[in-house]
């Protein structure tokens, strides 16, 4: 029995969705079958819509979209104009959703009181949860309650990290009372690289160890081993870890008291100059794109050039730590916006490892533009893979798999 899933991926001022068909035995990431996907961008203005549809062609318009709701609303207003929600035509939809805190371990069916579980996580994730639960409520009121929708976390795939990497060194007490922990993100993304890279080299991921790089305008770094992330660079938030568009990653935790006293605001605001207005964008005082900042590179801009380098740095720091809690390892998977798109950066990080056995191959590195390829040299001992993520396969096939219907698909 073939099924229709819509998938429905919330970012910050953003909404990607794709309408998938699963069919008996598509169980690989690469086996569903697309039959309408869709990005909508800058949310919150005028917004950028773009839906590619295998039937219908390729549609783009520019149109004021207030937020998360009224996306969702012209996402299901288009689908049902083109009639590709008629009888029978979905069976199940699944959102992620970035935080899961410690309540949601793995993938769950949406109902009264999921809903208002994952709004008692919103102070965690304030850019992400609450417009996925803006998605969530709008699609009920459309399809209604009957209808299965499924909450895939971004947080799930780290619910396995040891305490030791996933404890931080404060009283217990207070980590206890508040659920301070590291609990790390982007594992959807992270997730994907690790069976897909499995998928292409007919391996079982649970016997490789793998350190996978989802960098965009978001970046995180995952140590990969028995197929579960055993660290990560995200934490308690996504403001952890490496250099990304406009957020600080790893910072002096005294930062954000310091300016608070010398600037005379409370610590929400400091708070949110490091999730906005840091990272490239702080770093090079104009811009967090990192086409424009490797333009300005080139042309001399100082700013521009030590953004990039600190970018690329925060990167190559991340991965020799975790070959050391790997103790090694098998490949190295860059995806996301940057990782997927962009040879220098690429050839930036990977400068100067041959150390641990990993070369680059200069000649497929640059060819690899948002394409499944094996850059890395012959002799390289590690090997480095460009795969671009499909969060959306993974979306889906969870949502299949808690609903029951990928076992009665083998059948």
């Amino acid at each position: 029995m073939s099924v229709n899933i819509l998938t429905i991926n919330c970012g910050s001022s953003s909404l990607k969705f794709s309408l998938v068909t699963l069919d008996p035995g598509a169980i690989r990431l690469d086996q569903g079958r697309l039959i309408v996907r869709g990005v909508l961008d800058r949310i919150g203005g005028k917004s950028n819509i773009s839906f590619i549809s295998t039937l219908h062609g390729n549609h783009t318009e520019e149109s004021v979209i207030t937020d998360h709701g009224e996306a969702i609303n012209s996402v299901f207003e288009w689908l049902y104009n083109k009639r590709l929600l008629g009888r029978d035509g979905l069976q199940a939809v699944g959102h992620r959703v970035v935080h899961g805190g410690d309540i949601f371990r793995r993938a769950v069916r949406i109902d009264d009181t999921v809903i208002g579980e994952i709004e008692s996580l919103r102070s965690l994730a304030p850019l992400h949860n609450e417009p996925a639960l803006r998605a969530i409520k709008t699609a009920r009121e459309i399809l209604g309650t009957a209808l299965p929708q499924v909450a895939v976390f971004d947080t799930s795939f780290h619910n396995r990290l040891p305490d030791v990497a996933a404890t931080y060194a404060i009283p217990a007490e207070l980590a206890e009372k508040y659920r301070i922990k590291r609990y790390g993100f982007h594992g959807i993304a992270h997730q994907y690289m690790a069976e897909r890279y499995a998928e292409l080299n007919d391996l079982l991921v649970s016997r490789k160890r793998l350190i996978t790089l989802q960098l965009g305008n978001g970046c995180s770094a995952t140590a990969v081993k028995q197929g579960y992330s055993v660290d990560t660079s995200m934490g308690l938030t996504p403001l952890e870890g490496l250099v990304m568009g406009t957020r600080s990653g790893d910072v002096d935790p005294t930062l954000p008291g310091l300016l608070s006293r010398k600037e005379g605001v409370d610590t929400t605001e400091v708070e949110n100059w490091l999730n906005t207005r840091s990272g490239l964008l702080g770093v090079s005082g104009w811009t967090h794109d990192m086409r424009e900042l490797l333009e300005a590179q080139a042309r001399g801009d100082k700013r521009a050039g030590l953004a990039v380098e600190m970018f690329c740095y925060r990167v190559r720091k991340y991965i020799g730590s975790y070959l050391a809690v790997l103790g090694g390892s098998d490949a190295i998977i860059f995806g996301g916006g940057i990782g997927e798109n962009s040879p220098v950066i690429r050839e930036n990080i990977c400068h100067g490892m041959e150390w641990c056995g990993l070369i680059l191959d200069s000649r497929l590195n640059q060819s690899a533009i948002g394409s499944e390829t094996l850059i890395s040299a012959g002799s390289s001992l590690i090997k480095v893979y460009v795969l671009p993520v499909n969060e959306e396969a993974i979306i889906a096939r969870e949502t299949a798999r808690l609903l029951g219907w990928l076992d009665n698909m083998k059948k």
